[in-house]
Protein backbone atom coordinates (compact mmCIF):
# COMPACT_ATOMS: atom_id res chain seq x y z
CA UNK A 1 0.00 0.00 0.00
CA UNK A 2 2.54 2.31 1.05
CA UNK A 3 4.44 1.60 -2.57
CA UNK A 4 1.21 2.86 -4.44
CA UNK A 5 1.06 5.89 -1.97
CA UNK A 6 4.82 6.98 -3.11
CA UNK A 7 3.98 5.68 -7.05
CA UNK A 8 1.17 8.14 -6.73
CA UNK A 9 2.59 10.92 -5.55
CA UNK A 10 5.17 10.65 -8.02
CA UNK A 11 3.37 10.46 -11.14
CA UNK A 12 0.91 13.46 -9.25
CA UNK A 13 2.68 15.90 -7.69
CA UNK A 14 1.10 17.70 -5.16
CA UNK A 15 -1.68 20.82 -6.31
CA UNK A 16 -2.99 23.99 -5.20
CA UNK A 17 -6.33 24.94 -6.60
CA UNK A 18 -5.80 22.59 -9.40
CA UNK A 19 -2.49 23.93 -10.40
CA UNK A 20 1.16 21.73 -9.82
CA UNK A 21 3.49 23.24 -7.32
CA UNK A 22 6.50 24.48 -8.77
CA UNK A 23 9.51 22.28 -7.38
CA UNK A 24 11.82 25.24 -5.82
CA UNK A 25 14.70 22.70 -6.52
CA UNK A 26 15.22 23.41 -10.31
CA UNK A 27 16.27 27.05 -11.57
CA UNK A 28 13.31 28.43 -13.18
CA UNK A 29 12.68 31.24 -16.12
CA UNK A 30 11.41 34.47 -15.94
CA UNK A 31 10.98 36.28 -19.46
CA UNK A 32 10.19 40.72 -18.52
CA UNK A 33 9.99 43.46 -20.47
CA UNK A 34 10.30 47.13 -19.13
CA UNK A 35 12.16 49.59 -21.42
CA UNK A 36 16.04 49.54 -22.78
CA UNK A 37 16.72 45.89 -21.64
CA UNK A 38 20.40 47.15 -20.66
CA UNK A 39 19.12 49.15 -17.69
CA UNK A 40 16.92 45.87 -16.55
CA UNK A 41 19.74 43.49 -17.33
CA UNK A 42 22.08 45.19 -15.36
CA UNK A 43 19.80 45.90 -12.53
CA UNK A 44 18.12 42.35 -12.24
CA UNK A 45 21.71 40.51 -12.39
CA UNK A 46 22.22 41.81 -8.94
CA UNK A 47 19.12 40.31 -7.21
CA UNK A 48 20.18 37.44 -4.77
CA UNK A 49 19.27 34.17 -6.93
CA UNK A 50 19.58 35.32 -10.25
CA UNK A 51 21.47 32.91 -11.55
CA UNK A 52 21.79 34.18 -15.15
CA UNK A 53 20.49 37.35 -17.64
CA UNK A 54 19.88 37.51 -21.51
CA UNK A 55 18.75 40.16 -23.39
CA UNK A 56 16.39 39.68 -26.63
CA UNK A 57 13.21 40.34 -28.32
CA UNK A 58 10.36 38.59 -27.67
CA UNK A 59 5.87 39.02 -28.06
CA UNK A 60 6.18 39.74 -31.53
CA UNK A 61 5.25 37.92 -34.68
CA UNK A 62 8.53 38.62 -36.71
CA UNK A 63 10.90 35.15 -36.84
CA UNK A 64 14.51 35.60 -35.83
CA UNK A 65 14.59 39.49 -34.94
CA UNK A 66 17.08 41.42 -34.67
CA UNK A 67 18.22 45.15 -33.25
CA UNK A 68 17.63 46.60 -36.36
CA UNK A 69 14.30 45.47 -37.09
CA UNK A 70 13.23 45.74 -33.54
CA UNK A 71 14.18 49.24 -33.21
CA UNK A 72 11.77 50.43 -35.62
CA UNK A 73 8.77 49.44 -33.75
CA UNK A 74 7.45 47.22 -36.79
CA UNK A 75 7.78 44.10 -35.05
CA UNK A 76 5.61 43.60 -32.12
CA UNK A 77 8.61 42.75 -30.19
CA UNK A 78 9.74 43.87 -27.08
CA UNK A 79 13.42 44.64 -25.53
CA UNK A 80 13.55 41.73 -23.07
CA UNK A 81 15.16 39.69 -20.31
CA UNK A 82 15.44 36.54 -19.73
CA UNK A 83 15.90 35.78 -15.82
CA UNK A 84 16.80 32.45 -14.52
CA UNK A 85 16.94 32.00 -10.84
CA UNK A 86 16.93 29.99 -7.83
CA UNK A 87 13.27 29.70 -6.39
CA UNK A 88 14.80 29.02 -2.98
CA UNK A 89 16.26 31.89 -2.80
CA UNK A 90 14.63 34.24 -4.86
CA UNK A 91 10.39 33.59 -5.60
CA UNK A 92 8.97 34.55 -8.74
CA UNK A 93 6.83 36.74 -6.97
CA UNK A 94 9.53 38.92 -5.07
CA UNK A 95 11.34 39.08 -8.75
CA UNK A 96 7.97 40.63 -9.98
CA UNK A 97 8.04 43.13 -7.43
CA UNK A 98 11.69 43.87 -7.48
CA UNK A 99 10.69 44.54 -11.62
CA UNK A 100 7.92 46.90 -10.54
CA UNK A 101 10.50 48.57 -8.15
CA UNK A 102 13.01 49.14 -11.24
CA UNK A 103 11.07 50.91 -14.21
CA UNK A 104 8.01 52.51 -14.52
CA UNK A 105 5.05 50.29 -15.33
CA UNK A 106 2.60 52.88 -15.52
CA UNK A 107 3.61 54.43 -18.78
CA UNK A 108 2.61 52.88 -21.94
CA UNK A 109 5.16 52.17 -24.18
CA UNK A 110 7.91 54.38 -22.33
CA UNK A 111 10.35 54.51 -19.92
CA UNK A 112 12.33 57.28 -19.73
CA UNK A 113 13.61 58.95 -23.56
CA UNK A 114 12.88 56.14 -24.67
CA UNK A 115 9.36 55.19 -26.61
CA UNK A 116 7.56 53.14 -28.91
CA UNK A 117 6.04 49.37 -28.36
CA UNK A 118 9.38 47.98 -28.21
CA UNK A 119 9.56 49.97 -24.86
CA UNK A 120 6.73 48.13 -22.94
CA UNK A 121 6.39 47.15 -20.03
CA UNK A 122 5.15 43.31 -20.29
CA UNK A 123 5.44 39.81 -17.92
CA UNK A 124 5.33 36.97 -20.78
CA UNK A 125 4.27 33.88 -18.52
CA UNK A 126 5.14 30.22 -18.83
CA UNK A 127 2.52 28.57 -17.02
CA UNK A 128 -0.90 29.38 -14.97
CA UNK A 129 1.29 29.55 -11.67
CA UNK A 130 3.26 32.33 -13.29
CA UNK A 131 0.21 34.00 -14.95
CA UNK A 132 -2.03 34.07 -11.57
CA UNK A 133 1.48 35.68 -9.82
CA UNK A 134 1.78 38.32 -12.15
CA UNK A 135 -2.02 39.67 -11.90
CA UNK A 136 -1.90 38.93 -8.12
CA UNK A 137 1.29 41.15 -7.63
CA UNK A 138 -0.11 43.82 -10.26
CA UNK A 139 -3.39 43.86 -7.98
CA UNK A 140 -1.30 44.67 -4.88
CA UNK A 141 1.10 47.03 -6.57
CA UNK A 142 -2.02 49.23 -8.12
CA UNK A 143 -3.41 48.58 -4.54
CA UNK A 144 -0.31 50.01 -2.69
CA UNK A 145 -0.96 53.41 -4.19
CA UNK A 146 3.13 53.79 -4.32
CA UNK A 147 2.79 54.49 -8.44
CA UNK A 148 0.19 57.49 -8.94
CA UNK A 149 -1.32 55.89 -11.59
CA UNK A 150 -2.70 52.61 -12.83
CA UNK A 151 -0.08 50.16 -13.93
CA UNK A 152 -0.38 49.08 -17.63
CA UNK A 153 1.63 46.01 -17.70
CA UNK A 154 1.27 43.56 -20.23
CA UNK A 155 0.61 39.86 -19.26
CA UNK A 156 0.66 37.97 -21.69
CA UNK A 157 2.16 33.98 -22.85
CA UNK A 158 5.79 33.65 -23.75
CA UNK A 159 6.07 32.65 -27.12
CA UNK A 160 9.45 32.80 -28.39
CA UNK A 161 12.46 34.75 -27.64
CA UNK A 162 15.51 35.93 -29.44
CA UNK A 163 18.76 36.29 -28.14
CA UNK A 164 19.60 40.03 -28.55
CA UNK A 165 23.17 41.14 -30.44
CA UNK A 166 26.00 39.94 -28.36
CA UNK A 167 27.42 43.70 -27.91
CA UNK A 168 23.85 44.06 -25.91
CA UNK A 169 24.42 41.65 -23.47
CA UNK A 170 25.78 42.84 -20.14
CA UNK A 171 26.33 46.70 -21.96
CA UNK A 172 26.42 48.16 -19.25
CA UNK A 173 29.20 45.97 -17.85
CA UNK A 174 31.16 46.56 -20.59
CA UNK A 175 30.48 50.27 -20.76
CA UNK A 176 29.76 51.56 -17.08
CA UNK A 177 28.52 55.26 -18.13
CA UNK A 178 26.24 53.91 -20.93
CA UNK A 179 22.83 54.80 -20.96
CA UNK A 180 20.35 53.76 -18.59
CA UNK A 181 16.94 55.13 -17.17
CA UNK A 182 15.98 52.42 -14.87
CA UNK A 183 16.95 52.71 -10.90
CA UNK A 184 15.15 50.98 -8.27
CA UNK A 185 12.75 52.70 -6.44
CA UNK A 186 12.16 52.84 -2.67
CA UNK A 187 8.46 51.51 -2.86
CA UNK A 188 7.02 49.34 -1.33
CA UNK A 189 4.48 48.18 -3.67
CA UNK A 190 2.50 46.10 -0.51
CA UNK A 191 5.20 43.63 -0.58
Amino acid sequence: MKFIILLLAALFPFTTNGAAMTDSSKPQTAYLAGGCFWGMEELVRQIPGVLETEVGYTGGDTPNAVYEQVKTGRTGHAESLKVVFNPSILTYRHLLFEFFRMHNPTTRDKQGNDTGTQYRSAIFYLNEEQHRTALDVIKTVDASGDWRAPVVTEVVPFREFFRAEEYHQQYLVKHPAGYTCHYIRRHNLGE
